[in-house]
């Protein structure tokens, strides 16, 4: 049995569909023209999920360094509210300790143990960062002092103007915890 020979309209229809594209059709592609086009879609994918995860990771920084601050501030805003309180709580006795100096013969042996004590008390309020203050001679202000009596002026002394202090004001970074208690020239 022999081949019929192959009409060469056939044969050469393959190679002609090969080696040229029909009018209007776009030009053939190659296996590397679509594998480039996916590297660049797998690219491009992975350049956006590295921008998320690095937005997503300075936003999480951006927290946590507030978070740091947050805390760092409550922390000190809590100490402080604890000296207040301690102070609060130690200012009555160290008023008692100074009526007790005041009354104690002075060079006794009582009066010297009464003021090593109150030596100690104040040292260790100072070290907390609590001042105590004597307004005698300023002018009497609400907010710093209150006033338990009022005397008629002296001569040369302006109304409003301190003339005795009571009790020492204390103050814990500028906020006071008790103000002085004083008397004030009418």
């Amino acid at each position: 049995m022999t081949s019929a020979p192959k009409p060469e309209a056939e044969a050469g229809s393959g190679q002609q569909a090969e080696e040229e594209p029909a009018a209007g059709a776009a030009p053939a592609r190659s296996p590397g023209d679509d594998v480039a086009e996916d590297l660049d879609a797998i690219l491009e994918d992975v350049k956006r999920e590295r921008d998320e995860y690095l937005e997503l990771a300075q936003r999480a920084k951006a927290d946590f360094e507030n978070y740091r601050k947050r805390s760092a501030r409550e922390a000190a805003d809590a100490e402080r509210r604890g000296k207040a309180a301690l102070a609060r709580e130690l200012v009555p006795s160290i008023d008692n300790l100074e009526r007790a100096l005041a009354a104690a013969e002075e060079g006794s042996e009582v009066a010297r143990g009464v003021e090593l004590v109150h030596g100690e008390l104040r040292a260790t309020l100072e070290r907390a960062g609590v001042e105590s203050y004597d307004p005698t001679g300023e002018r009497f202000d609400p907010t710093l002092h209150e006033a338990i009596s009022t005397q008629p002026g002296a001569d040369g002394v302006e109304t409003g103007t301190i003339v005795e202090t009571l009790e020492r004001g204390y103050r814990l970074d500028g906020q006071v915890i008790r103000p002085a208690r004083v008397i004030v020239s009418e």
